[in-house]
């Protein structure tokens, strides 16, 4: 055992190169961890700045200044966040509260579907079955209830919180866009002279995270408007907020599109009932499904990552518990930085390893 420990230690850790390395990631992982909270606004930031350096640099290489390029992408996003402070929030907070009231009349509804199948199907459903159903979903409702009423008494908090990160953000964004290179050289002083490891990840890594990062926010668009217009097309009740679920549920892979069916059915069915208005929006449903499984992902996301489903799920899982939305947005992305790392440190000692036998030869 001992033996099989320093075999390990000395094929991984006496180059200075991967000890260098191995530093620098324990080192940005503690301090990640650590002060998680009081950091993320700054990443957030980083983040922001690093998807827009690319409009920055054309933009730089058609004779405009870095500082007015800088200027003129932070203006951008202040004027996204304005149209959806100002014009979608309002529509979809219309909308959450239009749901919220209409759910004891779908309560309602489901719970006389409910009590007819004992009748209909007596040696499949139970009327103890279906109590326990209704028991459970009251339950729940009351617990909903009290997190809602719990989260207006802290929404105080959150606002100012919100208002707060709203000035900060571009700000900062401005800032990373403007002084990139003085901040990089700033931070090249606390790194060694010889660091080609983390030059060749972060080599391989530059063009699949900003690649995959603008291809999903493209994917949750075209998904998001796609939907509307179907939704709104076929007069679905709150359509501006389902398509919004819709959209959102290709940031989880495999698993965001299962879960939010079972809203689209519900709403659909409490609306129209098992009519040919209900199979009609499934189908369409499905067909937007379909075709951005097998259109839109292999077009946007072509040879960008390389993961396993099981790995992309405990990636969702993990950073989706460490960090929120955010973790669940990354996931990928942190994913393959993880496997990048794991192919450059053992090709770089495969190549060390290399060269020394033909030295010795």
């Amino acid at each position: 055992m001992i033996n099989l420990l320093r075999q390990w230690y000395e094929r991984y850790f006496t180059d200075p190169q991967t000890i260098i390395f191995a530093f620098i990631l324990i080192v940005g992982g503690l301090l990640i961890l650590v002060m998680n909270a009081h950091l993320m606004p700054i990443l957030v930031g980083v983040i922001i700045a690093y998807l827009f350096e690319g409009l920055v640099y054309r933009l730089d290489q058609i004779g405009v200044s870095r500082t007015v390029a800088a200027s003129i992408v932070t203006a951008l996003i202040l004027a996204t966040i304005l149209i959806v402070l100002l014009v979608l929030l309002p529509l979809l907070s219309r909308q959450v509260s239009e749901l919220i009231r209409e759910l004891p009349a779908m309560f309602g509804k489901g719970q006389q579907l409910l009590s007819q199948l004992p009748q209909d199907y007596p040696d499949y459903v139970s009327t103890e079955q279906v109590e326990d159903i209704f028991t459970f979903v009251r339950t729940e409702l009351t617990n909903l209830g009290q997190r809602v009423v719990s989260l207006s008494l802290a929404s105080v908090v959150g606002v100012i919180t919100f208002f707060v990160y709203l000035i900060l953000l571009p700000l900062m964004v401005f800032f990373f866009l403007k002084d990139k290179d003085m901040i990089l050289r700033w931070l090249g002083n606390f790194l060694p002279d010889e660091r080609r490891l983390v030059t060749t990840v972060w080599a391989d890594l530059d063009s699949k995270i900003a690649s995959y990062v603008r291809g999903k926010f493209i994917e949750i668009l075209v998904v998001w408007i796609s939907s509307f217009i179907a939704f709104a097309f076929m007069g679905l009740n709150y359509a501006l907020l389902i398509s919004l679920l819709v959209g959102l549920s290709v940031i989880v892979p495999y698993v965001g599109a299962t879960v939010v069916t079972i809203p689209v059915a519900l709403i659909a069915f409490f609306q129209w009932g098992a009519t040919s208005d209900f199979g009609y929006l499934i189908a369409i449903y499905a067909l937007i499904q379909f075709l951005d499984g097998n259109l839109l992902v292999p077009l946007l996301f072509s040879e960008v990552v390389n993961l396993h489903p099981v790995a992309i799920i405990v990636a969702v899982v993990f950073f989706g518990s460490l960090w929120g939305i955010w973790g669940v947005f990354f996931a990928i992305p942190l994913a393959t930085l993880i496997q990048a790392i794991i192919k450059a440190w053992t090709d770089h000692d495969t190549k060390a390893e290399d060269d020394s036998q033909g030295e010795l030869l």
